[in-house]
């Protein structure tokens, strides 16, 4: 199985999925007396001091990517100081007032928040039907620090009976990034099912299996114990809604239990179920290369 030695710093082939949890986890700079963790805070100059695109600005304010930011200013529905713009090209200086839709828009801090997501929780802000939600676990915390204001959104859904690794932050840009289904980020599961799953299921898994919207595969599976056949570790890129339990449900098995271990290189390691906190600095770096890291991961393991 795949996954990412932290104390080598490279990635190497094990059958044991367990191995995943027992990542180290990332050291943190000692902070001085009296400090605290601050959000990171993306700066808003480019070009020239106080300027920046357009789109850019936009997706400095948590709405949404720069991609989708020029569709708005294609669309006219951007004003620059009361004035319709539609040219993705132009630039944002300091005191300019941007409305989008009719509403004024400002940029925002960035926070980036991993949660150990437990079941029956939603991965969404609220619930009409007024069930626990993954934000209950943090908005206390995030008030107490002046923070509770801003309108955090998960990257990587889990439903509501599944658990494990989730993402949470406000920065739009790299929601629309680590979803699309071009990065192929990388997922790892500790499934346990109704039953023992036959080797034959696992060969078919590996090589991929045909559902209503088309053929999947594992890129790894393997049994987790031994012993335990009931049991499998799932890495896999696919982005589809409910994809691991659909894959099983496929060959006639029902998922007891779903729990994502590794999301895009990041573990629970140490965090409890329904426990959270703060990304590092070098782990929102890698979160934002995360395509170019791929990349040169990808060209190195191919030289000879």
């Amino acid at each position: 199985m795949m996954y990412f030695d932290g104390e080598k710093n490279k990635r190497k082939k094990k059958a044991d999925f367990k191995k995943v949890e027992e990542m180290p986890a990332p050291k943190k700079k000692p902070l001085k007396k009296g400090g605290a963790v601050k959000p990171m805070e993306r700066p808003i100059s480019t070009k020239a001091e106080g300027t920046m695109r357009l789109n850019r600005y936009i997706a400095h304010c948590g709405i949404c990517s720069r991609r989708k930011a020029d569709d708005y200013i294609v669309e006219g529905k951007v004003k620059v100081n009361n004035k319709v713009v539609k040219e993705p090209g132009t630039l944002w200086q300091t005191g300019d007032v941007v409305l989008l839709e009719g509403k004024k828009i400002e940029t925002q801090k960035f926070v980036y928040i991993l949660l150990n997501k437990p079941k029956n929780t939603i991965s969404t802000n609220s619930d009409e039907k007024g069930r626990k939600t993954v934000f209950d676990f943090i908005q206390d915390s995030l008030e107490a620090k002046n923070l509770g204001h801003l309108r955090l959104f998960s990257i990587g859904r889990l439903d509501r009976n599944s658990m494990g690794v989730l993402l949470l932050t406000n920065d739009g840009e790299l929601n629309q990034e680590l979803s699309h289904p071009s990065k192929e980020v990388e997922k790892i599961y500790q499934v346990q099912l109704d039953k023992e799953v036959k080797q034959s299921d696992i060969e078919a898994l590996a090589n991929g299996v045909e559902l209503e919207d088309g053929p999947i595969h594992c890129d790894t599976i393997a049994y987790v114990h031994e012993l335990a056949k009931d049991e499998v570790g799932v890495e896999i890129h696919s982005g589809k809604n409910r994809i691991v339990r659909r894959m099983f449900e496929h060959l006639g098995y029902t998922v007891i239990k779903l729990d994502r271990v590794s999301y895009a290189g990041l573990t629970k390691k140490n965090l409890p179920r329904g426990k959270w906190r703060f990304l590092t600095d070098n782990e929102i770096r890698r979160l934002k290369y995360f395509d170019k890291t791929k990349k040169a991961r990808s060209t190195a393991q191919k030289k000879p």
